[in-house]
């Protein structure tokens, strides 16, 4: 019993966290240095095979869906952006409700130089996410019109090579990185310097995280007629690699282990949408930056947005959402263009608005992966009785 803990996923992650946060808490420049590296080549590694994980599961997973694959794509879609504004008005609506009472400090401490990386080791991955998930879409649809068996046979080689390289590079590599990101955190003071001036606005933000994949979790098992704790029970080490990576892409590989061990969503289903959602399922991310564009507009401005403004702002980001990159940040980065056209963001308001999203993107991409586990239990459910004959094929 002890021993299966002990080389558990989860156990291992959550070592890493107390690692990381140990060793920055004591190390010195040099030590830091090593730490550093570790983490530059660990995430160029980690990145390097995120779009062969999503080019392998999504372009198989869809070209077995045969003639339905493009209805259950669309499906697909509509489901993101439903669950990503449905997440942002619930922000927006707490923020109005909550935002007013609070007393907001914009003081915020300076943070701990880092000292120079020794070197610099750059692995280019050969695509980046958006167009390995373009190009596994139209590789996958064409494959099902087609209905090729040997371009699906020859997808299926691929993917059984990326389950390998998951399993025997990534997730070795993974603990490593994570206790590097919280050993840099922990010595910039990120988190013993910098949480407690927005702790309040933190906490009611993760909270939000919690409502809203209970709301997720609920919607999803009245609509599937199963019980949602049967996935989510499973997303533990799902959730700590998002925690310690802040990256929804670099949490892939884990997440898709953890969904296919339920036994409600089907095996081709979870491998089509779990990498699917990865890129285009940002509940947590939206839902925290609107609450935060909110909080930063009541600091700097003294009152927050209109009504108006917001709505407007929520329509766009779902959309922005899925263009985001899934890497730290990537939510608010790709949505600067709105935060600034649409509420009139200066380059004050975008600094603070990235410096506070950056304390709490942990729990936002937490949201994100564990939330992907919901809407693939829908998705399970909507191909089941949309294409019976369909999934008996698969």
């Amino acid at each position: 019993m002890i021993k299966k803990i002990l080389s558990s996923l989860i156990f291992q992650l959550l070592l890493a966290v107390v690692a990381g946060l140990v060793i920055g808490s004591f190390a010195d420049a040099s030590v830091m240095k090593i730490a550093l590296a570790v983490k530059q080549v660990g995430g160029q590694v980690i990145f390097f095979l995120v779009p062969l994980i999503i080019f392998g599961f999504v372009s198989l997973s869809i070209a077995r869906l045969n003639s339905n694959a493009s209805k259950v794509l669309l499906f697909t879609f509509a489901l993101a952006y439903i669950s990503s504004i449905g997440a942002a008005f619930f922000g927006m609506a707490v923020g109005y409700e909550f935002l007013p009472q609070l007393s907001i400090t914009s003081q915020l401490q300076n943070l701990r130089e880092l000292p120079e990386l020794p070197f610099t080791l750059k692995i280019p991955p050969v695509m980046d996410v958006m167009t390995a998930l373009v190009l596994s879409i139209f590789v996958g649809l064409s494959a099902a019109w087609v209905k090729s068996k040997e371009i699906v046979n020859l997808l299926d080689s691929f993917q059984q090579m990326v389950i390998l390289l998951v399993q025997r590079i990534l997730l070795p590599v993974l603990p490593f990185f994570i206790a590097a990101n919280f050993s840099v955190l922990s010595y910039e003071g990120a988190i013993t310097t910098q949480l407690p001036v927005f702790a309040a606005v933190i906490l009611i933000a993760i909270v939000c995280h919690y409502v809203w994949l209970f709301v997720l979790y609920t919607a999803a098992s009245l609509y599937a007629r199963k019980n949602g704790w049967d996935v989510l029970k499973h997303y533990g080490p799902a959730y700590v690699t998002a925690l310690g990576t802040m990256s929804s892409a670099a949490t892939l590989g884990v997440a898709l282990q953890c969904v296919r061990k339920n036994s409600i969503v089907r095996k081709e289903i979870s491998d089509f949408s779990i990498p699917l959602f990865a890129n285009i399922h940002l509940c947590g991310s939206v839902l925290t930056e609107v609450f935060l564009v909110m909080t930063v507009s009541q600091i700097l401005h003294g009152t927050l947005p209109d009504l108006s403004s917001m709505i407007l702002f929520i329509l766009l980001l779902g959309i922005f959402a899925i263009g985001a990159p899934g890497v730290p940040g990537g939510t608010v980065l790709a949505s600067l263009g709105i935060v600034i056209s649409v509420l009139g963001f200066d380059e004050a308001g975008t600094a603070l608005l990235i410096t506070i999203f950056a304390l709490q993107d942990s729990f936002g991409t937490a949201c994100n992966v564990t939330g992907d586990g919901a809407l693939a239990l829908i998705v399970n459910r909507f191909v089941k009785g949309e294409a019976p004959d369909n999934v008996s094929s698969i």
